[in-house]
């Protein structure tokens, strides 16, 4: 209940729409009960299914915290509790001069912790104090981290106080410097996978947000609270490569920290570690230096002077420079191009991953971007088997990627991406881009020439691969019906 004499002010979260009604009312909701039913027979892959009861807590709010009439609302300050930013100022000014009192007697919060008071005169029973991080980029491991624990233990307090509803702010103020769209997608993340194993107690969950932060927050919503199939099929390629572990938390990689077997001998890859310091540094001349970096490797391994396994540490850690980049930059505009984008599952059950030749105007774009693309959509489905469908149709020379750059991303991905690809169909090839396939894959690449499968005709694919379950571009589609005959039960997507 709310505390007597409330103003009127206050906003009652009753009255404000639900997450799915934001789609649409009713419609919405049948929309996705619709879409629960899809995804159950189709079998997507993604990482944030449609969850319609999860869906149905979720509220996005632009104002004021403060007026919220929450169970408790969050409160983002500093590790001395007496912060100034326009959110800590509003609650100060409504909840009374009581407020400064308790959290003096509290003396501090550490960053990522949160700590709980009374509301006093607010609509809301409580307030939940957080500290969230300084932002570094060079730290940028610890400040994921620290945030995630911020908005983890919000939501872990609120289950053991047995509260109904929570009113979240922006939990990083500009003073702390934490981009808005990198701490967006820790707090959704986090949020969703609470509400996932541990929030059946939680009635409503708002994000208070102003009118400058709306943006973000409404374009990122749908990647982790997806209202329909179409929305979460949409949203797979813009999700980050990294999503955290199954409660969201950053997973930190394991050499962070790392006791040498032999202390005071250096380990083959230890002059490595050098340049492993300087991020900033990846991805100068990237693919010119990646290459020769595998070359020297092989020849090292040949001549005995690096061994199997020490080349396997030095080409994980390079991959993982690469991942790291992929999930910081903003690949957006490589992403409008829809030349790469995950679909349905072939007759064998595996992730089907269409690439569009026709949609790479390589001229045009940042080769470096795409092959950070192509990482940032594919790292999480090469965790399992799959198959890649190229379209050729209609390409031109402008939409041939050189040798040299399909070497350096084979080069370049983790050994996931060559061992769990089961096929790679190549659709209406030419007796030039066969010529061109057979060199590459007999004397550039090992391991692929298997893999690789001709297809004259969608009547073949469709041997392979249900027409419900790749999202094939409407020229294609005119394309091999002009040249082949119409295929009655084929559907075209719109892409």
């Amino acid at each position: 209940m709310d505390p007597l004499g409330a103003r009127s002010h206050f906003v009652d979260i009753q009255t404000l729409p639900t997450w799915p009604q934001q789609l649409g009312g009713e419609g919405g909701e049948t929309r996705q009960k619709r879409s629960d039913s899809l995804l159950s027979q189709q079998a997507f892959p993604s990482p944030f299914p449609v969850r319609a009861e999860i869906n149905r807590k979720i509220i996005l709010f632009v104002g004021d915290v403060a007026q919220l009439s929450c169970t408790a609302i969050v409160n983002t300050s500093n590790e001395s509790l007496n912060d100034k930013n326009p959110v800590s100022d509003s609650i100060h000014q409504l909840a009374g001069g009581e407020l400064r009192e308790e959290l003096h007697k509290l003396k501090g919060c550490r960053t990522g912790e949160a700590k709980l008071t009374k509301g006093f005169n607010l609509a809301a029973r409580f307030i939940i104090h957080t500290v969230g991080p300084k932002y570094k980029s060079k730290y940028r491991t610890a400040a994921e981290s620290s945030l995630y624990s911020c908005y983890r233990n919000i939501m872990q307090l609120a289950v053991e106080q047995a509260m109904m509803s929570v009113g979240f702010c922006v939990v990083t103020t500009a003073k702390r410097g934490y981009p808005l769209e990198d701490a967006t997608h820790i707090a959704f993340r986090t949020v969703r996978r609470f509400l996932e194993n541990h929030g059946n107690g939680i009635e409503a969950v708002v994000f208070a947000v102003t009118e400058t932060e709306e943006s973000v927050y409404r374009k990122l919503l749908p990647l982790y609270f997806p209202r329909s199939e179409e929305e979460e099929r949409a949203s797979l390629p813009l999700i980050p490569a990294d999503i955290g572990n199954s409660e969201g938390e950053p997973i930190v990689p394991e050499r962070q920290i790392r006791i040498a077997e032999k202390p005071g001998i250096l380990e083959d890859d230890s002059e490595d570690d050098s340049t492993e310091l300087d991020l900033a540094q990846v991805g100068n001349h990237a693919f010119a230096r990646m290459e020769g970096d595998v070359d020297k490797q092989r020849k090292q391994i040949l001549q005995g002077h690096m061994s199997e396994a020490a080349m396997q540490k030095q080409h994980q850690r390079n991959y993982s420079r690469w991942l790291n980049r992929a999930r910081a930059e903003d690949l957006s505009d490589i992403a409008a191009l829809k030349a790469l984008y995950q679909t349905g599952v072939d007759k064998c059950g595996r992730t089907v991953v269409v690439v569009v030749g026709r949609n790479i105007p390589v001229t045009l774009i940042d080769l470096e971007k795409a092959l950070l693309y192509f990482i940032h959509v594919l790292d999480h489905i090469a965790v399992k088997d799959y198959v890649i469908v190229y379209f050729h149709t209609l390409t031109g020379e402008h939409n041939h990627l050189d040798t040299d750059f399909l070497k350096s991303l084979y080069d370049i991905v983790d050994i996931k991406f060559k061992r769990n690809l089961k096929a790679f169909y190549f659709v209406h090839p030419t007796f030039r881009s066969k010529v061109s396939a057979w060199f590459f894959t007999t004397f550039s690449v090992s391991g692929l020439k298997e893999k690789l499968h001709y297809v004259d005709n969608l009547h073949e694919l469709f041997s392979c691969i249900k027409p419900e379950q790749i999202d094939i571009p409407p020229f294609v589609l005119e394309y091999d019906a002009r040249v082949n005959g119409p295929y009655l039960h084929s559907q075209a997507s719109g892409l």
